[in-house]
């Protein structure tokens, strides 16, 4: 497939499936034998995917995706953008706390026969943990 092609998998993947809810998408873009390098523990194939998504939309049910931009070479497309959300369900063990978020992130996905079939997933946890007030801010040294 060519660049511009696999940029516009990536895109449909987010703006339909994440952002649209359309959950059909990646049942038709993730590979049976998916694996998301990132998530080591959720099960491989598009219902592993599902999983990881499900924990973000379980605790923030008004999350949306923003691709600031997306890029391709070869078989390999990727993303820098950013997801919103405020968090009102449960999140790896942090129960709601009903505060808004910003988390930038960085991904790169493998395309095989215009189906994806890896993922790699850089995201700032850390300042997702301090949105969430479980980790403080660093103080401001005064200069």
């Amino acid at each position: 497939m060519s660049a511009a092609q696999n940029k516009a998998l990536l895109r449909r993947l987010f703006e339909e499936g994440m952002n649209g809810r359309n959950l059909r998408v990646f049942d038709e873009l993730i590979a049976p034998g998916y694996v998301n390098h990132d998530f080591p523990q959720a099960a491989p194939g598009h219902e592993g995917f599902k999983q990881v998504v499900d924990q973000f939309f379980g605790a923030f049910p008004d999350l949306h995706v923003t691709l600031d931009e997306v890029f391709a070479e070869g078989d390999r497309v990727g993303s820098r953008g950013h997801f919103t959300g405020t968090h009102r369900g449960d999140f790896q063990g942090i129960p709601p706390t009903g505060r808004s978020v910003k988390v930038a992130f960085i991904d790169v996905w493998r395309v095989e026969g215009g189906r994806f079939v890896e993922n790699w997933v850089q995201m700032d946890r850390l300042g997702l943990m301090q949105q969430l007030g479980v980790i403080p801010e660093a103080a401001h040294a005064e200069g």
